[in-house]
């Protein structure tokens, strides 16, 4: 039987969390435990997150052959705010504007005919409990689903696309909206690529545990406040859609990251708007994918 695992980033190391999908913050209240990947596989697989995302399979079937129980013998407590982004040095970081039909309707606008592609810079990336740094009095949230390219390809089919992906994590892509649209074209990438905007995990959750990730409820609360709530059903483009479109133009590699969009709710289109503020929490939840927890704090320097 397939043991119940994710794989995750603690302090740098490859690990194994035992319980699988369930939330961080869940089995922390229960006291979470981790497998040491490189101690418990005495050196056949490697310690570093990126190495074993590369050997996934590997890394899977070690965890289906050794079974849940002989795993617990390895694993010990940790502190999940020591957890840092599972994907910690991803090759590209890809991000999808528009993605979600009521987001869409929500500012205004009219549905794309094509994804709207734009980029996050791989400093912006942060574990689920790191705090964000708000550097402007308009920083938004945007709670998505993330996919985890896990092997080189070019061109593959839409009906094969989601064949590349290794897994799934949450992320936010946290927006500087006046660095955003400082000038005219708007600077995506820059405003959403602040250290510390682009919050991910709490692990990766393996492809097969996610047979449709077109069906998974996808939520974000800012201290307490619902304010995102949709299911990734409300998205215009697949997940494997948005593969085979970026694998038309680009040679996608493993450990890539995908944000596939952000459902409505978003502050800059509200009335008024809602912005982040120092001392907010946000919280960010995939179904069977987990959630983050971060709080917002005044970055240095900001006005």
């Amino acid at each position: 039987m397939s043991a119940d695992v994710t794989l995750a980033n603690l302090e740098g190391r490859a690990v194994l969390l035992l319980g699988g999908t369930t939330a961080v913050d869940d089995v922390a209240a229960a006291g979470a435990r981790a497998v040491d990947l490189e101690g418990a596989s005495q050196g056949a697989l490697p310690s570093d997150p990126m190495q074993a995302l590369a050997r996934l399979r590997e890394v899977l079937d070690f965890a289906d052959a050794r079974g849940a129980d002989a795993l617990a013998a390895h694993a010990a407590a940790f502190d999940p705010r020591a957890l840092g982004p599972p994907v910690p040095r991803p090759p590209k970081v890809f991000a999808i504007g528009l993605n979600y039909r009521a987001h869409a309707e929500e500012a205004g606008l009219e549905l794309p005919k094509q994804p709207l592609v734009f980029t996050k810079f791989p400093n912006c990336l942060a574990g689920p409990r790191a705090d964000i740094p708000l550097g402007s009095p308009r920083v938004d949230y945007e709670v998505e689903l993330v996919a985890v390219v896990g092997e080189r390809l070019r061109n593959v089919p839409v009906d094969r696309a989601l064949e590349a992906v290794a897994g799934y994590t949450v992320g936010q892509d946290v927006s500087d909206r006046r660095l955003q649209f400082a000038g005219r074209p708007p600077q995506f990438a820059l405003g959403k690529s602040l250290d510390g905007y682009g919050p991910t995990g709490p692990a990766l959750v393996p492809a097969r545990a996610v047979p449709d990730p077109q069906c998974l409820a996808i939520r974000c609360d800012v201290s307490g406040e619902r304010r995102q709530d949709d299911t990734t059903a409300g998205m215009i483009f697949s997940v494997a859609e948005l593969v085979h479109y970026l694998a038309r133009f680009c040679t996608l590699e493993p450990g890539d990251l995908l944000f596939t969009g952000t459902p409505a709710g978003v502050g800059s289109v509200r009335e008024p708007r809602r912005y982040l503020a120092p001392g907010d929490v946000v919280e960010s939840a995939i179904e069977g994918i987990g959630r983050l927890r971060n709080c917002c704090v005044a970055a240095a320097g900001a006005d």
